[in-house]
C-alpha cells in the first residue's frame, strides 16, 4: 500500500539523494538502480527494461559492456556486507527477457526544426533519441558502412553481439530518426550545407585517432594500433595475427585485442604492462577469463623499440618498478638501467589510448574542435569534447547536448529535475536476503569452446531464477527510514534488533545550509538524548525496526531523483 507523491526541487532532498542512493549517483545517466533492480525481483522484466530505457537508452548493450561505476559505490560492497549487486548484468537480464517490444511511446508531434546528429555512436544515438521526444525531426550521419560508432567497429562480438546493438539502434531508428551511413560530413557532404539545412548540428564523431608510443621501429609492418586492430576485425576484413602476439596496454581495448587475437589463430598472445596487474583499469572478472582463454600478462616492463628491418620481428624492453607519487596522487614508474631483454613476435598491438582526430569542417580544409560547447556554429558532445571516455559517460553527455540544442532552438524548456517522494507501509524486503551471495555471471566453459566459428558470447547471463535471486540482494536504497519522535517512546527495540549500528541515540544534529542531516553527535546518556535517528547511509533496509515497533512511529518513504519532461 501507498500514499501520496511529492515532488520536491529542495536541495535537501537533492542533497538526500547523493549521499543514500550512491549507486545512481554515481551513474553518469542518473539511472534508477534501485527501481530496475526492485522490478526484477517483483518478476515484471518489461517494467526494469523501460526503466533503464528512460536513462540510459541502449540497456541491452549496457548490461554487456558498461563500466559500473555504479557497482563501485554499492552499500552491499562494504566491509562486513559482502560483494556488490551485480547491477550490470541485471541490466541485461531485463533486456534479455522482456516480452514487449521496444516501440516508442507517444512521440510528440515535429515542431518543424530539424537537427543533424554527425556519428551514430553511443553519445550521437543518446542525443539524437531525445531531441526526437522532444519534437525534433532528426538526421544521423555516420561516415562508417554500419551505425554504432565505436559499438561497432572498436568492441569485439564475443562481448557485444551484433544483433543485441543492431536491435536497440534499430529502434531508434524506428522513432522515425534515419541514419545515413557511409557519408563523411567534409568530404561527401560539406559542413556548411549541414549548416544551412538544419537548425542545429551535431558532432558526436568520437575517438578515432590512436596514441602512438613514440619509439623507434613503430612504422613498420606487423605493427598495429588498437583500434586499427580492431575496426579491421570488426569490418570482416581477414587478418592472420601470427603465431605470437604482443599487446601493449592496459585497458579494456587491450584485453579486447589480446583476446582477440587468439580467436584469429594466434598461439601465444602476451599482454605487456608497464605498471602491476593490481593497477590495470579493467575488472577483475575481465582479467580472470582472459587468463582462462590462454592470454598471458606480464607487469612492470617498458617497450624502448621495435625490433626489425621493414617488418617488425619483436620488442626490446626495460624492466620498470614503482615510482614516486605524481601531483595527481597516482604513482609513477620508472626503469631500471641495464634490464633489457627482448621478445620476438609476429606482431604487436599499440592499444595506449585515442584521442580526437582533426574534424573536416569543409572539403576544402580541415580544423580542430577544442573545448566544450560550440565551436564555429557546430554543438560536441562525446568522446570529441572529453577525449575517451566510457559508453555510459558518453550517453549522459549526448542526453544533455540535446536538452541544450532544444532549449537554445526553442528558448523553452525541456526537462526539470526533481526528488520524488511516495509514502509507503513495507519494504518488501526479507532479512534472510540479505546473506544471499553475489552470483557470478555464467561463461562459456570449457574456453575451447569459445573459438568455435561463429565467435560465440562469453558470458551466457543469467537465467530468471538467477536474475530475480541477485535482484533480491538490493539493499533498496531509495527508501527512507524515519522515526516520528512525536510518538516514539524510546524503548529501544529498534536498536537491539538492527544488524547494522544504523539507529542512534542522539543530542545534536548538524546541518548544512540547505537544511540537510550531515553529522549528528550521539550520546549514551538518556538524559542527553533529544532525538532517535536512524542513519540511512548505514541502514540496509531490512525492516527489522519497523516490525519489532510498538507504536508504530516509524515510516517509509520512496525518495528518487526523476526528470519530468516540461
Amino acid at each position: 500500500m501507498t500514499g501520496p507523491v511529492f515532488f520536491s526541487s529542495s536541495p535537501e532532498d537533492f542533497f538526500y539523494v547523493s549521499m543514500n542512493i550512491p549507486c545512481q549517483n554515481a551513474c553518469p545517466a542518473k539511472t534508477n538502480i534501485p527501481a530496475y533492480i526492485r522490478s526484477i525481483y517483483e518478476k515484471n522484466f518489461d517494467q526494469s527494461y523501460e526503466t533503464n530505457l528512460t536513462a540510459n537508452i541502449l540497456p541491452g548493450v549496457l548490461g554487456r559492456i558498461c563500466s559500473r561505476p555504479c557497482e563501485d559505490q554499492c552499500r552491499h560492497g562494504e566491509a562486513e556486507l559482502g560483494h556488490p549487486v551485480n547491477i550490470c548484468h541485471l541490466k541485461r537480464a531485463a533486456a534479455d527477457f522482456r516480452q514487449q517490444g521496444q516501440n516508442p511511446q507517444n512521440l510528440p508531434p515535429l515542431n518543424g526544426k530539424k537537427v543533424a546528429v554527425i556519428g551514430s555512436g553511443p553519445s550521437g544515438l543518446a542525443a539524437a533519441h531525445d531531441l526526437r521526444l522532444f519534437g525534433f525531426e532528426v538526421t544521423v550521419f555516420e561516415a562508417m558502412e554500419k551505425p554504432g560508432g565505436m559499438l561497432m567497429y572498436g568492441i569485439p562480438e564475443f562481448r557485444l553481439p551484433r544483433d543485441v546493438l543492431f536491435q536497440e539502434i534499430n529502434a531508434i531508428q524506428q522513432m522515425g530518426i534515419p541514419i545515413r551511413t557511409g557519408v563523411r560530413v567534409g568530404k561527401d557532404l560539406p559542413l556548411e550545407k549541414l549548416k544551412q539545412d538544419y537548425h542545429a548540428v551535431l558532432a558526436a564523431v568520437g575517438c578515432y585517432q590512436s596514441l602512438k608510443l613514440d619509439i623507434p621501429g613503430e612504422h613498420m609492418d606487423g605493427v598495429y594500433s588498437g583500434l586499427e586492430f580492431m575496426i579491421q576485425v570488426c569490418s570482416g576484413r581477414s587478418f592472420a595475427p601470427g603465431n605470437r602476439v604482443l599487446v601493449l596496454g592496459a585497458g579494456f581495448t587491450a584485453f579486447d585485442c589480446a583476446r582477440t587475437a587468439l580467436r584469429l589463430g594466434a598461439k601465444e598472445v602476451i599482454i605487456c604492462l608497464r605498471r602491476t596487474e593490481g593497477d590495470l583499469r579493467v575488472t577483475h572478472d575481465e582479467i580472470l577469463e582472459t587468463k582462462i582463454e590462454g592470454v598471458k600478462i606480464q607487469s612492470l616492463m617498458v617497450a624502448q623499440r621495435i625490433i626489425g628491418n621493414s617488418k617488425m620481428e619483436g620488442v626490446s624492453f626495460l624492466r620498470s618498478r614503482p615510482g614516486n607519487k605524481r601531483a595527481d596522487g597516482k604513482r609513477g614508474i620508472e626503469t631500471i638501467p641495464e634490464s633489457g631483454f627482448e621478445i620476438s613476435a609476429d606482431a604487436v598491438i599499440v592499444a595506449t589510448g585515442q584521442a580526437p582526430g582533426p574534424f573536416e569542417w569543409t572539403s576544402a580544409g580541415k580544423g580542430e574542435i577544442k573545448g566544450n560547447g560550440i565551436q564555429n556554429g557546430v554543438y560536441l558532445t562525446g568522446d570529441y569534447v572529453t577525449g575517451p571516455s566510457t559508453v555510459i559517460e558518453a550517453i549522459a553527455m549526448g542526453r544533455k547536448a540535446a536538452v541544450r540544442i532544444a532549449e537554445d532552438i526553442t528558448g523553452k524548456k525541456f526537462i526539470s529535475s526533481s526528488v520524488r517522494m511516495e509514502e509507503t507501509d513495507r519494504t518488501d524486503r526479507k532479512r534472510s536476503w540479505d546473506f544471499l551471495a553475489r552470483n557470478p555471471m555464467p561463461t562459456i566453459m570449457p574456453a575451447v569452446k569459445r573459438f568455435s566459428g561463429d565467435n560465440p558470447e562469453v558470458e551466457s547471463g543469467f537465467d530468471e531464477n538467477l536474475a530475480v535471486e541477485e535482484a533480491k540482494r538490493c539493499y533498496l536504497c531509495y527508501l527512507h527510514y524515519e522515526i516520528d519522535m512525536d510518538r516514539c517512546i524510546y524503548c529501544r527495540y529498534c536498536i537491539d534488533v538492527a544488524p547494522r549500528d544504523c539507529i542512534k541515540l542522539v543530542q545534536e544534529v548538524k546541518t548544512n545550509p540547505d537544511g540537510a542531516i550531515v553529522d549528528y553527535v550521539e550520546t549514551s546518556n538518556w538524559e542527553k538524548v533529544n532525538a532517535v535517528i536512524i542513519d540511512n547511509s548505514r541502514c540496509i533496509r531490512c525492516g527489522e525496526c519497523m516490525r519489532v515497533c510498538p507504536v508504530d512511529c516509524i515510516s517509509v518513504t520512496r525518495i528518487e531523483w526523476v526528470e519530468n519532461s516540461i
